[in-house]
């Protein structure tokens, strides 16, 4: 088993131990997401270099700055984040950058969280389907809005991810993609 097959929990417990590193969490975790992104697409923003050198920088901190401390999370594409580009799912806000962080992606950076990138979802979480399939069966859907967020954590490309409930749009694509979602 690959350091990116490990729970978050597992993957806490690990590196706060001293078994694992940050460092080699996202690596294994970039290696799953090159090696399957193309058919998968789960991701509409992730820049290997970033995600390195703040798995870096959260490895050389002197004590784990939290119960986060080196995981790789994924954000849905609607969530807001400032390093990032936020698009909503929608063309028309492929150049947008947020000011700032949404508070969930803030405190899970406080957390030591390690906020990996941005994944698919429909536009503006609602109607036209993002390009992301299921990772059990390319020919079934990966659900509704959130299936960015559920097709990465099923393929073993990240263990948390943030997605958002409007109606079924995290139960449904946890439900198809196998994955629990709340």
């Amino acid at each position: 088993m690959t350091p990116a097959h490990l729970g978050a929990v597992q993957a806490a417990r690990r590196i706060a131990s001293g078994e694992l590193t940050a460092q080699a969490l996202a690596q294994a975790c970039l290696a799953r997401v090159t090696a399957r992104e193309v058919s998968l697409q789960a991701w509409a923003h992730l820049s290997s270099p970033a995600v390195m050198a703040q798995a870096h920088a959260l490895d050389i901190q002197s004590a784990p700055r939290g119960l986060l401390h080196g995981v790789p999370v994924a954000v849905k594409d609607i969530i807001d984040t400032a390093e990032m580009p936020t698009r909503y799912g929608s063309p028309i806000y492929a150049q947008h950058r947020p000011v700032a962080d949404a508070a969930c992606v803030a405190q899970t950076r406080i957390a030591g969280g390690l906020v990996m990138g941005k994944t698919h979802t429909t536009e503006f979480a609602s109607t036209y389907p993002a390009p992301t399939v299921n990772p059990h069966q390319a020919s079934h859907t990966p659900g509704g809005s959130s299936s960015g967020s559920a097709a990465a954590v099923a393929d073993f490309q990240v263990p948390l991810a943030f997605a958002t409930q409007t109606a079924g749009s995290i139960i449904r694509p946890a439900a198809f993609c196998g994955v629990v979602g709340y």
